[in-house]
């Protein structure tokens, strides 16, 4: 039996009707027979689609799918004015192609069309609810923001940074090692401090209080460096009952660290000297540069780095946390390694930003491009080329809340293409996952996905012009850049 397009599986329609199709926000137009999500318990959260079968001004009766029916207050419906995802579609379509040059604005508006229908490519969650509406949310996905100042002050901004994000859709990442550790002095208040991971307890109570959409909780990452003196206590804060619990965690591991793990060395837990008259104004949390500026650091503590390994090791096995964060490797390999610093990752890990960075997210679903058993290579080229185009449109259509985010977003443009359906794809093209064969194919597929990728973006800064920060010279030098083909740099 074959799917019609854009189909979706039961779960898939009240995910979609609940968080992405479009709202009758003020639900002027309620009326029998109407297809609504209903809050049916407060309490947890829970939605369930149904159909209006009586209104009785303001209680309003509705049959769920499962055959119930339940009288609930009007403000626990929402109506989707968008019923079918191909009005979704039409609607995202059309207002990316919108930002477009009036004599091309009709050809992408199709192109878009046809690059997200039967989910060729999925945007980012916050793409398909925000797009092409008034109800001023992000369309990105994510972002990282700067380490807290280390001061009551430093700490209640980036709280009100992070809420403010979180409450237009956004996840926040963000890395605690500008605060300094439990129990080091705080001359202000003749006290001791809490410590790093108190704080970053803060902001994930915070984040769990914190609903974006009206379905979905805010999203959070906190990161701690390797060095820093509360990394213990850090990597086994996620095992602690109600210490950490709505957030996601990560380590900041350096080269110098796995070089030591690699050896079995002594580790030292250091930290800046707060009594520094310069501390305040110059340190961000950045070790390196601390150190470079001719500043002292105080070392806390000295263990072996394969202590603090096993503990990574130990912990993620028993509670999946915390992640690993190559943060050496990232800015070694990264594109703008001359222009900014990779200091963090958005909640899910899967791209790491700059301060005020942000995501800007799609997915390619490669399940999409097998027919009789073969890749379609050339299908593929067009979406690869067209979700390069849609997504730097994104940078101009999204709605900015900070002005921070926009100059960074704006000087570098930064897009996030993926992909999805990998194991799809190779079962349609009868490779077993995990063989030899399919290594070979991943690499094959992965390359062809980058070499397109910047030869679209190639071909778009031709007509449209680079991003500002843009230098081919320090560009081609970067670890990515080195390692393209010869005819993705020379088109550079």
């Amino acid at each position: 039996m074959v799917k019609a397009k854009n189909s979706l599986s039961a779960l898939g329609r009240k995910i979609f009707l609940d968080r992405y199709a479009l709202k009758d926000g003020k639900k002027d137009t309620l009326a029998i027979d109407d297809i609504v999500v209903v809050v049916v318990n407060k309490a947890t959260g829970q939605r369930e689609i149904g159909k209006v079968s009586d209104i009785d001004g303001n209680n309003v009766t509705v049959e769920l799918e499962d055959g119930t029916k339940q009288t609930l207050p009007v403000e626990q419906l929402d109506k989707p004015l968008e019923t079918d995802p191909s009005q979704m579609i039409k609607r995202v379509a059309t207002a990316l192609g919108d930002g477009e040059k009036e004599e091309v604005r009709d050809k992408w508006v199709n192109n878009f069309k046809w690059l997200l229908d039967d989910w060729r490519f999925v945007p980012a969650g916050r793409i398909l609810t925000g797009a092409g509406t008034d109800q001023n949310l992000t369309f990105y996905n994510c972002y990282v923001i700067p380490s807290p100042s280390d001061s009551r002050g430093g700490i209640m901004e980036t709280l009100g940074h992070m809420t403010e994000i979180m409450s237009r859709g956004g996840g926040v990442g963000i890395n605690l090692s500008s605060l300094r550790p439990h129990h080091a002095y705080v001359k202000g208040v003749n006290g001791r401090s809490s410590g790093s991971v108190s704080w970053g307890a803060l902001y994930s109570y915070v984040t769990g209080l914190i609903e974006q959409g009206g379905s979905r909780r805010g999203a959070l990452m906190l990161i701690l460096n390797d060095s820093h003196p509360d990394i213990m206590n850090f990597i086994s804060s996620k095992r602690e009952m109600g210490q950490i619990t709505n957030a996601n965690i990560s380590v900041a591991v350096s080269d110098a660290f796995m070089e030591a793990v690699k050896e079995n060395s002594d580790w030292d837990l250091v930290f800046p000297d707060t009594n520094d008259p310069d501390y305040d104004k110059i340190w961000k949390g950045d070790l390196t540069a601390w150190k470079k500026a001719g500043k002292s650091v105080i070392t806390y503590k000295t263990v072996k780095a394969r202590e603090i390994w096993g503990s990574i090791i130990e912990s993620a096995w028993s509670s999946a946390e915390p992640g690993i964060f190559f943060v050496d490797r990232y800015n070694k390999m990264s594109n703008s390694y001359y222009y900014s610093t990779i200091q963090c990752t958005n909640p899910c890990g899967e791209q790491g930003l700059p301060p005020w960075g942000v995501c800007n997210l799609g997915a390619l679903n490669l399940s999409r491009f097998v027919e009789n058993g073969e890749v379609d290579w050339d299908s593929l080229r067009k979406a690869v080329r067209y979700a390069v185009r849609f997504l730097d449109n994104i940078i101009n259509a999204t709605p900015y809340f900070f002005d921070v985010n926009k100059d960074q977003q704006m000087s570098e443009r930064r897009i996030g293409l993926g992909t999805m359906g990998l194991a799809e794809m190779m079962i349609g093209l009868k490779i077993r996952y995990g063989s030899e064969d399919s290594e070979k194919f991943i690499d094959k597929l992965f390359k062809f996905i980058a070499v397109e990728s910047y030869l679209a973006s190639s071909d778009y800064a031709e007509e449209k012009g680079a991003f500002p920060m843009f230098d081919a010279d320090k560009y081609l030098k970067s670890g990515f850049m080195k390692n393209m083909p010869k005819n993705v740099r020379d088109r550079i």
